[in-house]
């Protein structure tokens, strides 16, 4: 069973709810790092302690939701080994993954529907990474020290 974690702030709290509830009735094991209300909140707060645990493989896979999604994904994008991807569609998220191996995916909770989140998170799960050439490049991307 996939472990899957999930962190928003507060205008991703509705989608994150969403997507909790779904995930679990799809059988996933989901660990919610946060926020829990739509209370006006700070992402670094939550998106940290997702990052260090995707990190640590207490989690396989992780999404994160902000309004536009941009500020939650710079703040994982700061972890060793994390290689969050903004995603507004199914096939960004398919390539995200197949190409760039992604293992976060941020979603912009102000600009997608619940159910369109759904499908994108189902497509990030499930694609695996293409490696090859992919491989080559992903190699390439400095670690943060």
């Amino acid at each position: 069973m996939k472990r899957i974690g999930l962190a928003s702030d507060h205008a991703g709290f509705r989608l994150k709810a969403y997507l909790k509830n779904k995930l679990k009735e799809e059988g996933y094991q989901v660990v919610d790092y946060g926020c829990n209300s739509p209370e006006s909140c700070d992402y670094p707060d939550f998106a940290h302690p997702m990052a260090e645990a995707l990190v640590k493989k207490d989690i396989d896979f992780a999404f994160s939701m902000c309004g536009s999604g941009n500020g939650i994904n710079m703040v994982v994008n700061k972890h060793p080994g994390i290689r969050s991807a903004l995603c507004w569609n199914k096939e960004i998220a398919q390539l995200a993954r197949a190409h760039n191996d992604a293992n976060i995916c941020a979603l912009p909770g102000r600009f997608i529907s619940p159910v369109i989140a759904l499908q994108i998170c189902n497509i990030f799960i499930s694609t695996p990474f293409d490696g090859g050439r992919h491989k080559r490049r992903i190699d390439k991307i400095p670690v943060l020290k």
